[in-house]
Order: structure tokens, then C-alpha cells, then sequence
């Protein structure tokens, strides 16, 4: 290769300037496409270079372009189901990079991969904007679709539903409230006109039709119209019974962005019905213990929100059934339980039974200071709360101590000025006149720093013990 090289240059010599030109146009052609394909060979590897040998058959090496796409498409799903989003977005961008190659630029195919890459980003908080530009590159490939010779070709139209429902999605995470209306109302109509031409099967237009109700729900809901997002609501969870079964999981969700609504509303009756309804589904499918005690938490939560005594013996059920759950969990489960027990001290006071709420917290303290670490708003919380307990008895003296330590910790957590420190310092000022407190001396700047020196040292979870006695 290196003689011939040296043999062209030479001859070069005697091409014509015209010549040279259509030459160096070649060249760089040819060197722009074997960029290109080192690019595709990137995108398209199934793993590093290095561990592809040992991990792979020979034969997966050469696989054809179709086959790893229809690869990495099951791999994506698979990667959604188990809500692991970032592995699955991982997988949908290899899928455009590999529908390019198999359909080309132009192709309804690569605007549905796209479309999928937005719904993939969708999923990831925050990552809404993304989501919007995958979707717009798929309408730019769809609009040349639309010419011959797809502009008969039902599954160009089915994509249009989907760009039109995802970019309503997207504009709604965006808080483009206008534009997502007008794009959703867009995928309803056209569901509609393909059901009307006999495109789609009826089956089919109640799947599209729960995804959009959802969607419109979500809309106004978002913008606090809970009026409007009833109906929409309702509509949804009757289309997906329809579609997936009365005790599908997909109802489960939508069942209690419904209960939610039906609450803000003030219906607490069926708002506690749907939160019951959706218990039962995940009773249902063999849940672990924590979605087991989320679930049961729901119920009992909308059934203190409506404050009548008639619900009161279904938060206590609940609650009960939801601490159950996790009173032998670790790590996360016990961080959970420790949060339903505070809600359920909530409760207990609310109802009157005070002496059983404090009796609770007071043996949750030093859980807490496990699991969360004694400078944590938890544990904050707990001084606070214990600390109006002996207040409210008339423990003057003990209610000081609480809540200086409830007060060095808001200190410390969220500077002096914030509105939760200055109400217990507050709160603080005016123990402080009470007869019991007043004859004690007061606490020097040198003890106050030396706390803070003492308290920076134990922040960690598990260092500190502090008894709510003190």
C-alpha cells in the first residue's frame, strides 16, 4: 500500500487542478463515512472491546444490525419493567443508532425510536426537556413520512398518537400547560378518526384512551383543578379495568392519584374506598413487606384527613397493619417505620389519647438517633413534640430541657433565623419566666459552644444515645 501511495503522489503532479479537487472531495467522503462508522460501532456494541471476547459467542460478534436491535428493544423493556430507567434509556439510544442503520434517516421507525427514548427520559425525573427534543426530531422524521409512500400506512398514524401523547407528557412536566392540552387533544382525535376508518380495533382505542384520560387528569390536577381532573380520572381507571383487569397493578396507582383528588374535593368517603381499593390490589399481587405497610399507610392517612370519629377505627386498623410490617426491619424499612409510628403518634394526640403518644415517643428517641443520626430534624421533632407534651401538663421544667435540646439542634440544622427555630426559641422565652426554670442558671456561650463542639463530633447515626428523660 505504501509503494502504490508513493507512486499516486507522484503522478498527482500532473493532475489537472479540477482532477485534484473532485480527488480531495473523495477522500474526504470516504474518510467523513469510516468516522461515521466508527461512531455506529460504538453506539451499536453490545460491551467494552476488551470483555466483549470472554463474554459473548463468536457468532454475536457478526451479528446482523436487525437482530441487536430487536436485542436491545427487549432489553429495554425488560430494563422498564423493572423500573430500572437509567439502564433502559441506555439501551433505547442504541436502538436509534441501530433503526438508523437498518431503516435509514427517513423512516416512520426511527421517529418511533425516538418517541421511545422520550418516553425512556419521561421516567427520569427531571430529565423533561430531553424528553421534548427526542420528541420533536421524531415529528420532523413523521412529517416526511407523511409523503408517499407512507401516507396510507396505519402504523405511521399509530406513531403519530404516541409522538402526540409524549410530547403532551413532556410539555406537561415542562409546565406547558397550552401546548400539552393541545397535543393531547391531538392524539384523542386522531385514536378516534383511526377507530372510525376501522385502522384500529376497539381494544386497541381504550388502551390509547386510558393513557390520554390519564395524562388530562394529571394536566389539571397540576394546575389545582381538581374539578377537572375528576373526570378525566375516573375515566382512566375505567378504561384500564377494562383493558388490564378490574385487579391489574396499573389500577393501583391510578386508584390513588384518584382517592387523592376525591380528598382535596372532600369526597373522604370514596376517597378512602380507593385507597382501600388499591390495598387490596397490592395485597393481591405478593407484595414485599415496605409496599405492604406503604399501602396500609394510605389508608389510614386519607382516614384521619377527613377528622371524623367514624374513621378513626379505620386509621387505627391500618396503622397497626402498616408499623406490623416493618417492626423487625432494618436500614430503609426501619427509617420508614419510625415515620408511620410519628404519623400514628399524630394520630393518637389528635384523638385525645396524649399520655399513649408520648409514652411512643419517648421509646422511639433513641431509634431515631440510630437510624437518623442525633443532629437530624427527627430527632428535632421528637424533642419538639415532647417537650409541648410536658407542657401542656404543666411540666415546666421538663418541657425546658426538651426543647433546648430541640433548639440547639434547629440551631445547628437550620441557623438561627429560621422560622422553626425562632418559634421554640420562642416558646423557650417564655418557659424561661416560669418560676421552676428561672431559679436555674442560665446557659454560659462557652457551654452553648462547647455543645455545638460536642454535637458536631456524634452527628453521625448510632453515635449518641440522648434519653428523653433528661
Amino acid at each position: 500500500m505504501a509503494i502504490t501511495k508513493k507512486t499516486k503522489v507522484t503522478d498527482d503532479k500532473h493532475v489537472a487542478p479540477k482532477d485534484n479537487v473532485y480527488k480531495n472531495m473523495q477522500e474526504s467522503k470516504e474518510t467523513h463515512i469510516s468516522n461515521h462508522l466508527d461512531e455506529i460501532v460504538a453506539a451499536v456494541s453490545v460491551t467494552p472491546r476488551k470483555k466483549i471476547q470472554n463474554k459473548l459467542p463468536q457468532t454475536a460478534l457478526f451479528q446482523p444490525p436487525r437482530e441487536k436491535l430487536h436485542l436491545c428493544e427487549e432489553k429495554a423493556k425488560s430494563y422498564s419493567s423493572s423500573h430500572k430507567h437509567k439502564e433502559a434509556v441506555h439501551e433505547l439510544v442504541r436502538c436509534i443508532a441501530l433503526t438508523r442503520i437498518c431503516y435509514g434517516d427517513s423512516h416512520w421507525k426511527l421517529a418511533e425510536a425516538h418517541i421511545n427514548l422520550a418516553q425512556g427520559y419521561l421516567q427520569l425525573k427531571g430529565l423533561s426537556l430531553q424528553a421534548k427534543q427526542h420528541a420533536e426530531k421524531a415529528k420532523e422524521i413523521l412529517t416526511n413520512s407523511l409523503m408517499p409512500p407512507y401516507n396510507d400506512n396505519t402504523d405511521v398514524f399509530k406513531c403519530s398518537i404516541e409522538l402526540f401523547h409524549t410530547m403532551g407528557r413532556a410539555l406537561l412536566s415542562l409546565q406547558k400547560f397550552k401546548e400539552a392540552s393541545e397535543n393531547l387533544s391531538k392524539a384523542e382525535r386522531l385514536a378516534k378518526e383511526l377507530l372510525q376508518c376501522g385502522r384500529i380495533i376497539k381494544e386497541e382505542w381504550i388502551e390509547i384512551q386510558a393513557r390520554i384520560k390519564l395524562s388530562s387528569a394529571q394536566m389539571y390536577q397540576s394546575q389545582k383543578k381538581s374539578k377537572e381532573a375528576l373526570p378525566h380520572y375516573q375515566e382512566a381507571l375505567e378504561y384500564i379495568e377494562i383493558s388490564r383487569g378490574e385487579k391489574s397493578l396499573e389500577c393501583v396507582s391510578i386508584l390513588r392519584e384518584l382517592a387523592g383528588v376525591e380528598q382535596s374535593l372532600g369526597f373522604y368517603d370514596a376517597s378512602i374506598n380507593h385507597f382501600l381499593q388499591a390495598h387490596l390490589i397490592v395485597l393481591s399481587k405478593n407484595p414485599s413487606q415496605e409496599e405492604a405497610a406503604v399501602s396500609a399507610h394510605f389508608v389510614a392517612h386519607a382516614s384521619i384527613a377527613s377528622g371524623r370519629p367514624e374513621h378513626h377505627d379505620v386509621a387505627e386498623q391500618y396503622f397497626q397493619e402498616s408499623m406490623a410490617n416493618l417492626k423487625d426491619a432494618e436500614g430503609m424499612g426501619k427509617a420508614k417505620f419510625l415515620s408511620i409510628q410519628d404519623d400514628y403518634c399524630h394520630f393518637l394526640q389528635v384523638i385525645g389519647q396524649k399520655e399513649k403518644a408520648t409514652s411512643i415517643l419517648r421509646e422511639s428517641l433513641e431509634a431515631k438517633v440510630a437510624v437518623f443520626g442525633d443532629l437530624s430534624p427527627k430527632v428535632a421533632e421528637t424533642y419538639r413534640l415532647l417537650g409541648g407534651t410536658d407542657l401542656a401538663q404543666g411540666n415546666h421544667s421538663g418541657a425546658h430541657k426538651k426543647l433546648k435540646k430541640c433548639l440547639q439542634i434547629q440551631t445547628l440544622l437550620y441557623g438561627p433565623q429560621d422560622k422553626r427555630t425562632l418559634a421554640t426559641q420562642q416558646t423557650m422565652d417564655v418557659l424561661a419566666k416560669a418560676p421552676e426554670v428561672a431559679v436555674k442558671p442560665r446557659q454560659t456561650p462557652r457551654a452553648k459552644a462547647a455543645f455545638c463542639g460536642c454535637a458536631a463530633q456524634h452527628g453521625a447515626p448510632g453515635k449518641a444515645r440522648p434519653s428523653a428523660a433528661d
